[in-house]
C-alpha cells in the first residue's frame, strides 16, 4: 500500500463489516462510480446527487461528495485524495479537511457474496459520537441494499447483514 496508515487510538478507529449479495467487481463499481454512489452515499435522511460526486479513481486522484440533508437542505462536502486503488479489492482515501483515512477492503466469499470491511482511522472527537457512527452504519446498510438490487438472482446466498466487531460502541 502506498499511503502510510496512521496509528490511531481505539477511540479514533471505527470498523464495520458488511456482507453484500453481489459479486466483488459489482460492489467495487458501486463504490467508485457516481451513477451508483448517488443511490446510497450518506446516512438515512440525506442524498448525494451524481453531479455532486467526483471520482478520479487513481492514486492521488480526487474523491469528493456533497451530501444534502433532506429535511433542511444543508450541504456537507467531503473532499479526499485516493491513497490506494487496487481493483476490485481495496480503496483508501484521506480526507483533506480532517486527515481521516477511510479504508475499504472487499473480499470475494466464493458464493456470489462479498465481504466489505470499512475502517476509518484518526477520527476527530466530533466524528466519534454514537450518532456519527450510527450514520455511517446506515450509509453502509444502504450500500448493501443497493448492491443487492444490481446482482443477478442466485441461490443459496447468505442473507445480507451488517456486523460491528465492537458491539460495546453501539449507541
Amino acid at each position: 500500500m502506498s499511503g502510510a496508515r496512521p496509528e490511531p487510538t481505539e477511540d479514533e478507529l471505527f470498523t464495520v463489516t458488511t456482507i453484500h449479495r453481489a459479486p466483488r467487481e459489482l460492489v467495487f463499481a458501486a463504490l467508485t462510480e457516481p451513477e451508483h454512489l448517488q443511490h446510497f452515499w450518506g446516512p438515512v435522511g440525506t442524498h448525494t446527487p451524481a453531479d455532486r460526486i467526483v471520482v478520479e479513481l487513481r492514486v492521488g486522484g480526487r474523491f469528493e461528495t456533497t451530501m444534502i440533508n433532506d429535511a433542511n437542505g444543508q450541504q456537507h462536502t467531503m473532499r479526499a485524495v485516493y491513497l490506494d486503488v487496487e481493483r476490485p479489492g481495496l480503496l483508501r482515501w484521506r480526507e483533506t479537511d480532517s486527515a481521516v483515512v477511510t479504508e475499504i477492503v472487499l473480499t470475494d466469499r466464493g458464493d456470489g457474496t462479498t465481504e466489505v470491511i470499512t475502517t476509518q482511522y484518526g477520527l476527530p472527537p466530533a466524528r466519534r459520537s454514537p450518532q456519527a457512527r450510527a450514520g455511517w452504519r446506515t450509509a453502509l446498510d444502504r450500500s448493501v441494499a443497493y448492491t443487492a438490487t444490481l446482482a443477478p438472482p442466485q441461490h443459496d446466498l447468505h442473507p445480507s447483514r451488517s456486523t460491528d466487531p465492537n458491539p460495546g460502541s453501539r449507541p
